[in-house]
């Protein structure tokens, strides 16, 4: 690893639609899939400083950080020591390419202004690693984020515990397996962790509470909270400030979301900022156990997934009622409130309201409200910049509403 800093730039190209609703908050490579997002494992595995080249909406939010020599990296691109090799191996102004697509680079400032200027990296001397497809890993669609979240919780257990001590285990905790790390300022209360089948990695100051049940690989990020007689299986993540209770099978919570009751959840991403009421379930598998088909932003239809097993796909800041069904392959957009009785739509549009017996518009003024007064309780505030974020959003998706 080098000692200096490196300038790191994830940069969204046009699989970028493909990642929504997911993607409508924040650019892609700010996705958190194992225990850290995708920037801050390349950050970790290049030591250095990350920024994002994103849509121009979210530009003010996350901008970009310009050097005078800049690792360049698609942002739904996955590090691996292979692939970490053959960019530290790069010269100035040399590329990495797959399948005729850049995916990373290392250039000086006068490139970089040509890159965004004219999109030209033909001229860049470099590696085509199209006969190497084991270096290069993806993240193309929202359900890869948990089919690949096993082997990225191995990934950055091995980061976050490397030269490090776990801390000690009460002996009132049922351990099995010792590929298990804690954290400081964790509370751990009377439960079972199951190493043996993954690692399982504790964030600092999260809390186990009693009898809950755990399955590697499993990771609670810092401030997480894993409720009293939940059944954990991996891989799941539970994202920073998130509470969990109930049945959770190979999920992936961002941050700051609540599924904190009895209930089922399967084969899902949940964004930021959600909350599923009690007993809310969802389905990973068809009847007939037929592919999984699911709405497609980018084709603006129902797209074969090529998986028997997707659950529910959640936007920031979406809610649902107790007792909420919803069926296999279900994706609900940004600022939704759903309720009622019965199976919600399979594709629920960014700020609607309403269930099954309908939907009309969440208006922006009462969406904005109850962001605020959500974030309130973690000592958020609602900015003016995710204000406008959700702003370009709600005209942006009028037409699906």
């Amino acid at each position: 690893m080098s000692t200096l800093k490196q300038n790191i730039i994830l940069f969204d190209d046009d699989n970028w639609q493909n990642l929504l609703p997911l993607c409508y908050t924040r650019p892609v490579g700010a996705l958190r899939v194992g225990i850290m997002t995708i920037a801050e494992k390349w950050a970790y595995d290049l030591n250095g400083n990350y920024s994002f080249i994103t849509q121009e909406y979210l530009s003010d939010k996350y901008p970009v950080d310009i050097d005078d020599v800049n690792i360049i990296l698609s942002g739904n691109l996955l590090p691996n020591k292979k692939l970490v090799s053959y960019i530290n191996r790069l010269e100035i102004n040399e590329a990495i390419l797959y399948q005729d697509q850049l995916i990373a680079a290392k250039i000086d400032q006068d490139q970089f202004n040509k890159i965004i200027s004219t999109d030209e990296v033909d001229e860049m001397p470099g590696i085509d690693l199209s006969q190497d497809p084991d270096a290069v890993q993806f993240i193309h669609r929202p359900y890869d984020i948990f089919l690949q979240n096993g082997r990225e919780i191995k990934r950055d257990f091995d980061r976050l515990t490397a030269k490090k001590k776990s801390a000690s285990v009460p002996a009132f905790v049922q351990t099995v397996g010792d590929n298990l790390f804690i954290e400081e300022g964790v509370e751990l209360n009377p439960c079972i962790l199951n190493s043996t089948t993954g690692p399982i990695y504790i964030g600092k100051n999260a809390k186990i509470l009693d009898g809950a049940i755990i399955r590697g690989p499993f990771a609670l990020c810092n401030d997480g909270v894993v409720k009293m007689g939940a059944k954990i299986y991996g891989p799941t993540t539970v994202g920073p400030h998130s509470k969990v209770g109930g049945e959770i099978n190979n999920c992936v919570i961002q941050g700051y979301s609540n599924k904190g009751h009895d209930g089922f959840l399967g084969n899902s991403v949940i964004g930021e900022w959600c909350n599923l009421g009690a007993d809310t379930n969802n389905s990973n598998l068809k009847n007939n156990y037929d592919e999984v088909k699911l709405w497609s932003y980018a084709s603006g239809r129902f797209e074969k997934s090529g998986q028997q097993f997707v659950g529910l796909i959640m936007g920031d800041h979406s809610k649902c009622g107790i007792n909420t069904m919803f069926n296999t392959g279900t994706v609900v957009g940004v600022h939704c409130n759903i309720y009622g009785a019965g199976y919600p739509r399979n594709f629920i549009p960014s700020f609607s309201w309403g269930g099954p017996a309908g939907y009309t518009e969440y208006k922006i003024d009462k969406a904005f409200a109850t962001a605020e007064r959500v974030m309130t309780r973690r000592n958020k505030t609602l900015s003016e910049l995710d204000q406008d974020i959700y702003k370009h959003i709600f005209e942006e998706t009028a037409s699906y509403r």
